[in-house]
């Protein structure tokens, strides 16, 4: 998977490692954690690096939530347990050393900070006391990565920490993640999540490991320009190997110029090739426009939804037109899934009227929905069996936009990845062109690419959206109004992301302010609109004035002593990127063959000189982006909390 490689991390940075499913960014984590060995070279950590990762399983246990993220702490269990053996021999010298290497643990504090884990990553207070085996998969694997942030460390290794989390609870580990002490490397195909917490970003490419620095918007932006550079670099050197390849053809014959046609022979095998820049995705695929559509689509008057007896949302009142696009926000519990439910006529909706439009076509996607796909079928058969009258050629070519191709199309699902199984049930979705789509958490197992055809085919889709998602790359590229579910009720909420942000930072101090942006005239409900997609609803009166102008006066504090941190942080990426450009094309001159013959010496000893400047000036200006973002950081967090 790579191929005589070179990484060195510092400590302190946050590393996010990116790369093409199979690349081999988890067996780079196998490695750290000892679990395979490299074929040659050589994997070394400081002395004493205590390593958190994060498990991908858990086995059903009857060991409660908080017990199971205290087992985390290791050193915490193991003293416990010399505590308990302490006690039961009587001995009262090993009793008092224990208690004394228990308080600097400060294991007074213990079920306290798991408990707090547990609340960030969405459990109740009642879920503490549950035994592992009562909650499901994706539960689960939030358990896990609590036990992983609850075991002290230096090194933290995160696999897919977003997978499986709500919006609400990837905000918080954000922040957590920010502040954390140690060492962080952490696989992620979420784009806003890498841009808040990654400080440096690792791509696996070719069997290579390239090291930038910044966040993903950094790194995105570095590639582009170094991939402008490789394909310069790639299509002079085309020239110069056709040239080489023209004397050799034209001299191989000849004896008096056989032996300056060997040498071109040779100086063709020694050019190391610069690969052609491929940054095609293999995912290009659309939702096709319905054959019919009614205005409105669908509505509910009146309702009421929950299970049983239990009712969670009361007085329901919306309506979807063609090209309503809504992103469902609220707390974990507040109804979302709920709601989506009651919106495909399921038995959630317990009172009110549903009217579904005359040509009404729901696509419906959650992760529950992977398991109704019939393992024993392959991508082919399940559009197949839809239409059977449908062209082979037509079925293939729609699921090559799924980048399922030849064998892989005809073959049983069951064998697939949990990636592939989405697409899969995606694919099916748009076979059957709705034009209604609910989509719950839909990018849950998608990489990075995926994701972004996910976000294009949204885009251009021409029937109604209704969408719960953690990743807010895609809800800031497909919706255009938000609704939230909270405290009982579905409202219009006017305000963005970072609005909503603010508002769960204040809801985790115990407040009860409602998601509402302020106006110009002291921050009233919003009227409700009469746009593609409406809901009834009323808010609840926000803080005070005085609050709110000694928050804005604080903010504004905060703000000013930020700016000038900004200022320098961006002239430090500035320089940053054009030193990279340099290096890039320095690397282009140093592939010149004529470099490396006797006339080109002089000027290959200053091209090196030059690329050691720049190496070093990097490493400099690095240091300086890193120390600058890091206050930055910490005033931001100043600001969310």
């Amino acid at each position: 998977m790579l191929d005589t490689v070179s990484l060195t991390i510092q400590p302190g940075q946050r590393v996010a490692i990116v790369g093409a499913n199979g690349a081999g960014k988890s067996s780079l984590f196998q490695l750290l954690l000892g679990q395979l060995s490299p074929e040659q070279g050589s994997v070394s950590l400081p002395g004493g690096c205590r390593i958190a990762h994060m498990a991908q399983e858990v086995a059903a246990s009857g060991r409660s939530a908080r017990d199971f993220v205290l087992d985390g702490d290791h050193d915490l269990r193991r003293m416990e347990r010399e505590l308990a053996e302490a006690e039961h021999n009587e001995d009262d010298h090993a009793q008092a050393r224990i208690h004394g290497e228990l308080d600097v643990h400060e294991a007074w504090s213990a079920p306290r900070r798991a408990e707090t884990l547990l609340r960030g990553l969405g459990f109740s207070d009642a879920d503490t006391e549950r035994p592992v085996s009562a909650f499901s998969g994706g539960w689960r694997i939030r358990l896990n990565l609590a036990q992983a942030l609850m075991r002290p460390s230096d090194l933290l290794l995160l696999d897919e920490p977003t997978n499986h989390l709500d919006l609400d609870a990837c905000l918080w580990l954000e922040n957590w993640l920010r502040r954390y002490s140690g060492t962080l490397l952490f696989i992620s195909h979420d784009r806003d999540f890498m841009d808040r917490v990654a400080t440096h970003v690792v791509h696996f490419d070719r069997r290579k490991l390239e090291l930038y620095t910044g966040n993903y918007s950094a790194f995105e932006g570095q590639r582009s320009e170094r991939l402008a550079q490789q394909q310069a670099g790639f299509e002079r050197q085309q020239a110069r190997i056709a040239e080489i390849q023209r004397f050799i053809d034209r001299f191989k014959a000849q004896a008096t110029k056989a032996r300056q046609a060997q040498s071109r022979v040779k100086a063709l095998e020694r050019m190391e090739k610069i690969a052609p820049a491929h940054v095609d995705s293999p995912f290009s695929f659309e939702f096709p426009v319905a054959d019919k559509v009614s205005s409105p689509l669908l509505s509910i008057r009146h309702g009421a939804a929950g299970y049983g007896d239990t009712v969670i949302l009361n007085g329901i009142h919306l309506s979807l037109l063609p090209g309503s696009r809504i992103g469902l926000l609220g707390p974990n519990g507040a109804g979302k899934s709920t709601l989506m439910d009651a919106l495909r006529g399921q038995a959630t909706l317990l009172a009110g009227e549903r009217t579904a439009g005359e040509n009404l076509s729901v696509g419906y996607f959650a992760q529950h929905q992977l398991e109704s796909l019939d393992l024993n079928a392959s991508p082919f058969l399940h559009l197949q069996r839809l239409s059977p009258k449908a062209s082979e050629q037509s079925i293939r070519n729609f699921l090559g936009g799924f980048d399922f191709h030849g064998d892989e199309a005809l073959s049983a699902i069951r064998s697939f990845s949990g990636g592939e199984k989405a697409r899969v049930a995606l694919a099916v979705i748009a076979w059957q062109k709705p034009n209604l789509l609910l989509l719950d958490e839909p990018t849950n197992h998608l990489d990075l690419e995926m994701r972004q055809a996910l976000t294009m085919a949204l885009q251009n889709f021409s029937g109604a959206i209704v969408v719960v998602s953690h990743d807010r790359h895609l809800l800031r590229n497909t919706v255009d109004e938000f609704w939230l579910v909270n405290d009982g009720r579905v409202a219009e909420y006017d305000g963005d992301l970072e609005d909503y942000e603010r508002w769960l930072a204040d809801r985790r101090k115990d407040e009860s302010e409602p998601p509402r942006r302020e106006s110009q005239q002291g921050g009233s409900a919003a009227p409700v609109s009469e746009g593609r997609g409406s809901v009834a609803g009323a808010g609840v009166a926000g803080e005070n004035a005085e609050d709110r102008k000694a928050r804005k006066r604080a903010e504004a504090a905060i703000r000013q002593k930020l700016s000038p941190y900004r200022k320098q942080q961006s002239v430090l990426e500035k320089e940053m990127e054009q030193l990279h450009q340099k290096l890039t094309t320095l690397e282009g001159e140093l592939s010149a063959p004529g470099l490396y013959q006797d006339g080109g010496k002089q000027q290959l000893k200053e091209l090196l000189a030059q690329q050691a400047q720049f190496k070093g000036r990097l490493e400099d200006v690095e240091a300086q982006w890193l120390e600058i973002s890091e206050t930055v950081e910490s005033l931001e967090a100043e600001l969310v909390a």
